[in-house]
């Protein structure tokens, strides 16, 4: 591993091109369900299997002229967004040295796809997007750190997808925190997902919880609100719906289960971790958790397996409590909310009054030991 900048950033989105899935996806076979960009109301959105995937072509706001809007059709969607060539040097221009890849189409944690009825049209989009990944971006620079979408039923599945994809070079596992709110199927916390979760365990690959993969656990804006409003109302409150996500893997024994299973996540900032994990001790030791079989408090579990992931937040009133060597950072490319091309700045705000030590484990230390960079 090389590093120029200093940086690795932890959450950052590529673009899925147009004929993705459809030049790798049997027409014959899956005909108009594949997914595509199909005209509507002067605009592009992606569909498939009469699906809405994702409202507009991209989500590129960072490259537009005006960050409160949307492309609406592919010829506004920058190439940095798309093309791997392209993404190297807007990372250059922010002083980014490797970048962890998330889906944009797929959703943000692949929860897309979950919500397709036919589980081998999931199997076949998930098996797409992923080796395209690898062939195209991971093949194109070892600075893109490649991370896999799986099927999120049946477990066995999604354990197979999981191993299929580590062994072509994927470093991450995407899972949807909480999929039982996209279709019909057992509760995260129960055992039977605990495949899975072994299996990351395993394989030495961090589970990556991205915020926002489930409306459920954030309120929709009233139909009056402004367009530039209501997508502001979503930007902050999907961090915050974190909370609910850490609350139900820290309770729910999966840590505990599975004491080698990292988890990441991502675009959770963190002032609101802080307030959280001191809450739920309070409650632990209130509600006489430890007589439950629990051997660590909730802030020990989180110390232990989980990370958080900054991007905008100063670091000095949250690091003493959440611990530098857990805390990750990333510029959100190419996302409205992402701090490009003005990384190294917000950076610089940030981390005032905190020691280059603990400066470089959030910036690059902490990814690399996780990714094995």
């Amino acid at each position: 591993m090389q590093l120029r900048y200093g940086l690795i950033s932890v959450d950052d989105h590529v673009q899925e091109p147009p004929d993705l899935w459809t030049s790798r996806l049997s027409k014959s076979r899956w005909g108009e369900r594949i997914p595509h960009l199909e005209h509507i109301d002067g605009g592009q959105r992606w569909i498939a299997d009469g699906v809405t995937l994702l409202d507009s072509p991209a989500r590129a706001a960072a490259l537009m002229e005006d960050r409160n809007h949307e492309p609406k059709n592919w010829e506004e969607v920058s190439p940095a967004a798309y093309r791997p060539g392209d993404r190297l040097k807007a990372m250059d221009a922010a002083g980014v040295d490797y970048s962890v890849l998330y889906p944009t189409v797929a959703g943000a944690a692949g929860q897309n796809f979950a919500r397709l009825k036919d589980p081998e049209l999931e199997l076949a989009c998930v098996q797409a997007y992923n080796d395209w990944l690898i062939e195209e971006w991971a093949g194109a620079s070892e600075r893109f750190i490649p991370q896999c979408i799986v099927p999120i039923w049946p477990p066995e599945g999604a354990v197979a997808e999981i191993e299929r994809a580590v062994a072509k070079g994927h470093r991450g596992v995407i899972f949807p925190a909480v999929p039982m709110d996209l279709r019909d199927v057992p509760h995260v916390a129960g055992p039977e997902y605990d495949p899975i979760w072994a299996a990351c365990a395993r394989l030495s690959v961090p589970l990556c919880l991205h915020a926002g993969a489930s409306p459920k656990l954030q309120y929709q804006p009233y139909s009056g609100l402004a367009p530039a409003l209501a997508q502001a109302l979503d930007a902050v409150t999907k961090p915050v719906s974190s909370v609910f996500v850490l609350g139900l893997y820290l309770f729910s024994r999966v840590l505990l289960r599975h004491p080698k299973l990292r988890v990441v996540l991502a675009e959770s900032a963190l002032s609101w971790g802080m307030l959280y994990l001191e809450w739920a001790d309070h409650q632990f030791d209130h509600d006489g958790l430890a007589r439950e079989g629990y051997e660590l408090t909730p802030s020990e579990m989180f110390r232990r397996q989980c990370y958080l992931n900054a991007w905008f937040d100063e670091i000095a009133p949250f690091e003493p409590y959440l611990g530098a060597d857990h805390i990750l950072w990333s510029t959100n490319f190419p996302l409205a909310t992402s701090t490009w091309p003005q990384t190294q700045a917000t950076i610089e705000r940030c981390f005032h009054d905190v020691s280059p030590e603990k400066r470089d484990m959030v910036l690059w230390k902490n990814a690399a030991s996780l990714y094995a960079l």
